[in-house]
C-alpha cells in the first residue's frame, strides 16, 4: 500500500533515512558524514505538513519499507524558462531488507501518477554517479540524464 506518510511514520522514515544515508557516506566519505541521515525528526514533520512537498511511502505490514519525499517545483514568469511544473524526487529509499521485490518501481510508479494527477511536465531526481545500483535502476524505469554536475576534487591530486 503507498499513500502519503503522517506523522506516526516518523520512526520508521528515520530507519530509512539513515540507510540511505550510509550508501551515500559509504560512497563519498569525503562529502557525506558518517551515522547521520539527511532530515531530523522535527524536519520530517515539517515536510509532512507542506502540501508542496509530500512525502510517500510503502507500507507492508503495518511497517514503512520505503518512501519517495517530493517537491512541487514550479517555474513561472521566468525571464528564460518555459513555464512549468517538475515533480523533483529529493530522496527515494527502500528498507534494504525489502529491495528486490518492486517496492521502488511501485513507488516511482506512483510518483509519476500524481505528478500525472498535478498536471506536472517531469518527473525530476539527482542521482549520486557512484551510486550504481540507484543509477541502473532509474535508467531501467525509463530516466534519462537532463544534466550533469561535473567535479575536479583537487584535494584527491
Amino acid at each position: 500500500m503507498i499513500r502519503l506518510a503522517n506523522t506516526n511514520d516518523i520512526n520508521n522514515i528515520n530507519n530509512l533515512l539513515y540507510q540511505v544515508h550510509k550508501v551515500h557516506s559509504d560512497g563519498r566519505n569525503d562529502i557525506f558524514k558518517e551515522g547521520m541521515k539527511k532530515y531530523s525528526s522535527e524536519d520530517v514533520v515539517e515536510i509532512i505538513n507542506n502540501p508542496d512537498k509530500p512525502i510517500f511511502v510503502c507500507e507492508e505490514n503495518n511497517i514503512v519499507v520505503g518512501y519517495a519525499f517530493c517537491v512541487i517545483k514550479q517555474i513561472k514568469n521566468n525571464s528564460s524558462l518555459v513555464d512549468r511544473i517538475e515533480l523533483y524526487i529529493d530522496d527515494l529509499c527502500v528498507d534494504s531488507n525489502y529491495q528486490g521485490k518492486g517496492i521502488g518501481t511501485k513507488l516511482y510508479n506512483y510518483v509519476k501518477e500524481y505528478a500525472n494527477q498535478i498536471n506536472a511536465d517531469s518527473v525530476t531526481l539527482n542521482v549520486w554517479c557512484f551510486n550504481e545500483k540507484a543509477m541502473k535502476f532509474y535508467q531501467k524505469l525509463g530516466l534519462k540524464p537532463l544534466k550533469v554536475i561535473m567535479e575536479d576534487n583537487i584535494k584527491s591530486h
